[in-house]
């Protein structure tokens, strides 16, 4: 090959190169700005995996409403518990039983229809007739409905209403939406695009949103009641949050460097709850034996790692209507003493037994918080050394379970927000007086019943305080619970997931703010 033809081919190769590059750069270019575009339009998407099945995501019957983002209520509670405006921009109480709103001017709900005093008002009058429980705790007499002004009338005087409209069941809806179990219509940050009962919520951003846009595009919310499901979902990448771990399961969570653990302390109470109609339970000194039994100490320890404080009441000890008393000892000497002292003795079998019967409980508990199985085995190994025997049934449905088998349980493994509003009346309400909502044990103490009374008229924050105290005494001295121990919420978290925490109230968990990388 002569020189001339070869540097005319090298030069040829030279600007096929030049060319090819220019056209690479083009290109490079072109999909440059194509990525750009597909950046600009990329979708934030956040999976949550939760502990406690749906099969409604109706908020005036459901937790999930306000819990998913998807409806909102007229006032909530801050990390300080201290009740702040949400969908009220203000409000004022106008006698003892009166109380005024003044609605913010600008929020839609999802179908873009505004909301005004009339929206709230028909939304109200829903949650009273569909849920008993919120008829109950609010004590609406009336509601007047004045352009962006809503009034209620309390039946007696009653210092806790604001607080109780912190309760997501007090959410503001769309009253004359189609199939609202399934598909709400409200004014949070994410709206419904579908839902498949007891497995998972789908959430897109709504965009008219009358506070800050939400950072997340979509949101899936699935349900597993399986602790440690939940934990393997979060280390595989699965779930970006993963809510309600078992201790036991931390270690390798902790030691990632894609994963972080929260955990914070609740206002919940976990504790046993005893069947009034058990004819064995209604004697206080069994009651109390029981009671003597339970090593609250190990349960921190062993059971919940370190991630709980011991219980000697209803209320996180931080509250100044908890009480004085310390937490009960772990005494089965004194609790074999008034099981005798009960008519109880020992048969050739080492059972305690009375009148030729022997004393045999059946237990009810459930997994979704996966430390109360265990704390439920704990207590029957304790209560088979005293020579009580203990069966242990695990129940999907607590809640209906106890409510309507009331004939096949005697003690429940239990757990309940006691002061989620900042304010111990309402579990006190609830929990206490025979028609309360969370009352499937039947306990009926005519001395608390009547504390919780004065307590619902008593408007001075200290009276309300002593009160309160003076209910924790009664409920300490009776029995009616074992409270064991105030869990933390732990919560395993992927570190692409940004501006988020969880809450010890355990409303807010799909927010506006909420963020990933």
């Amino acid at each position: 090959m002569g020189l001339k033809r070869l540097h005319s081919i090298l030069f040829l190769s030279f600007i096929l190169l030049l060319l090819s590059a220019c056209g690479g750069e083009e290109t490079s270019s072109n999909e440059s700005d194509a990525s750009t575009d597909t950046n600009s339009e990329e979708r934030k998407s956040l999976t949550m995996l939760f502990s406690f099945a749906s099969s409604s995501i109706d908020p005036h019957q459901d937790f999930m409403g306000v819990r998913a983002g998807i409806a909102e209520t007229l006032v909530k509670i801050d990390e300080n518990l201290e009740i702040q405006p949400w969908l009220a921009e203000e409000y004022e109480q106008v006698d003892e039983k009166t109380w005024k709103f003044k609605i913010r001017e600008g929020i839609t709900f999802h179908d873009g229809t505004p909301v005004d005093a009339d929206a709230v008002k028909a939304s109200f009058e829903r949650a009273v007739e569909v849920n008993a429980a919120v008829a109950s705790a609010l004590k609406i007499e009336s509601i007047e409905a004045d352009g962006m002004e809503v009034t209620f009338t309390n039946e007696e005087p009653y210092p806790a209403f604001v607080s109780e409209l912190v309760h997501t069941n007090a959410s503001i809806i769309k009253t004359d939406a189609d199939n609202i179990s399934e598909h709400p219509i409200a004014t949070g940050p994410f709206k419904v695009e579908s839902f498949i009962s007891e497995s998972e919520i789908n959430l897109e951003r709504y965009e008219e949103y009358w506070d800050t846009p939400a950072k997340l595009n979509e949101v899936t919310i699935k349900f597993n009641s399986d602790a440690n499901v939940r934990a393997l979902s979060l280390q595989s990448g699965e779930a970006d949050i993963a809510y309600h771990l078992p201790p036991e399961a931390l270690d390798p969570i902790e030691s990632s460097n894609e994963h972080r653990v929260e955990s914070v302390p609740s206002l919940r109470v976990h504790f046993l709850l005893y069947n009034q109609a058990s004819e064995s339970l209604q004697d206080n000194r069994v009651r109390k034996a029981l009671d003597l039994i339970v090593n609250r100490d190990v349960m921190v320890e062993e059971i919940m790692n370190e991630h709980a404080t011991a219980a000697s009441g209803p209320f996180n000890p931080d509250f100044p209507f908890a009480g004085d008393s310390l937490t009960v000892n772990y005494d089965p000497e004194q609790a074999e003493a008034l099981l005798e002292e009960a008519g109880y003795t020992k048969n050739d079998q080492g059972n305690l037994e009375k009148d030729g019967k022997e004393l045999s409980l059946t237990i009810a508990t459930y997994q979704g918080r996966p430390e109360l199985p265990l704390m439920a085995q704990y207590f029957q190994a304790e209560a088979a050394n005293l020579g009580v025997k203990v069966d242990i049934v695990t129940i999907e449905d607590i809640d209906s379970y106890l409510f309507e088998k009331q004939d096949e349980w005697d003690i429940a493994t239990y757990s309940n927000l006691t002061a989620p509003r900042g304010d111990g009346g309402y579990f006190l309400n609830v929990a206490y007086l025979p028609n309360g909502g969370l009352n499937p044990g039947q306990i009926n103490i005519e001395k608390l019943n009547e504390l919780t009374h004065q307590i619902n008229r008593t408007a001075d924050p200290e009276t309300r305080n002593e009160l309160k105290k003076q209910a924790v005494s009664v409920i300490q001295e009776e029995v009616p619970h074992s409270f064991l121990l105030h869990p933390h919420i732990i919560v395993g978290v992927n570190e692409r997931v940004k501006n988020w925490k969880p809450g010890s109230e355990e409303y807010y968990l799909i927010t506006n703010t909420l963020d990933v990388e």
